[in-house]
């Protein structure tokens, strides 16, 4: 089932300079519960490509769908995790996890103890009252993420969300995030420059081309299809040639 369609997608920003294309005729269906990563060079349009799913931006040409109903501007059946976790530092941590339902007036008792539970479930428990100048990196995006899927999306978007942690903490929070998104059943587009990350977390891997960005290239990632978490998908001989495979796609001149 196709949750998320791109279909013959174009963006052309306009600026003082004049007009710029940023993507040119993008093409792409995401299944269900999917874990699709995006690659490219900076500039090429990827987190553009999230902003058209979200609805936060309109496609100068083609159409966005999900489950077959044109994406006309921002809806809760989308979650949108950006690259910094912005959490407020005034606010405990179980306050912050509740901010997407205290402004959507949906801040019920049964809401507070769903979010309490995942609190707990995704070793935030205990740290309920603390603050994020309280917690680490990996802490604080896992409070993000519990905010986002508080709001029950059906499609997750993650921008560059481990961009911020050392090398250690990427690899443990991506183990983790995988896991909470497999429990959940998302549908997830991500956006990573690293390709090491998209290859042990995807399902496939999406290569773009340098402004205007296209599709260069779409390869399915065995091992995840697999059922592996991301750090036994990394010991797999496989790992090695999808990386090279990619890096080549992602390095040629045309």
């Amino acid at each position: 089932m196709a949750r998320v369609e791109l279909s013959h997608v174009s963006l052309n920003y306009h600026t003082l300079a004049g007009e710029v294309k940023a993507l040119e005729d993008v093409s792409l269906v995401v299944e269900d519960q999917e874990f699709v990563a995006i690659v490219g060079q900076s500039g090429c349009g990827k987190s553009t490509l999230l902003s058209l799913v979200s609805g936060l931006l309109k496609p100068t040409r083609g159409s966005v769908f999900i489950d077959d109903e044109e994406v006309q501007g921002p809806s809760r059946r989308v979650g949108y995790m950006l690259q910094n976790d912005y959490l407020f530092e005034w606010r405990t941590i179980l306050e912050n996890a509740l901010l997407g339902l205290e402004i959507q007036r949906e801040k019920t008792p049964e809401a507070v103890e769903e979010v309490q539970a995942m609190l707990k479930a995704y070793g935030l428990g205990g740290f309920e009252h603390y603050y994020p100048p309280q917690l680490s990196g990996g802490m604080r995006q896992r409070v993000a993420l519990i905010r986002t899927l508080a709001m029950r999306p059906d499609v997750l978007l993650l921008d560059e969300p481990f961009s911020a942690l050392d090398y250690q903490n990427r690899l443990a929070v991506g183990e983790e995030v995988v896991k909470i998104l497999r429990e959940r059943k998302k549908t997830v587009i991500m956006v990573t420059h690293d390709i090491p990350e998209a290859v042990s977390m995807a399902n496939r891997v999406v290569v773009m081309t340098p402004r205007p960005g296209r599709i260069r290239s779409v390869h399915r990632i065995t091992m995840c299809d697999q059922g592996l978490t991301p750090l036994q998908t990394r010991e797999m001989p496989q790992f090695r040639e999808y990386f090279t495979t990619i890096w080549k796609e992602l390095n040629r001149d045309d």
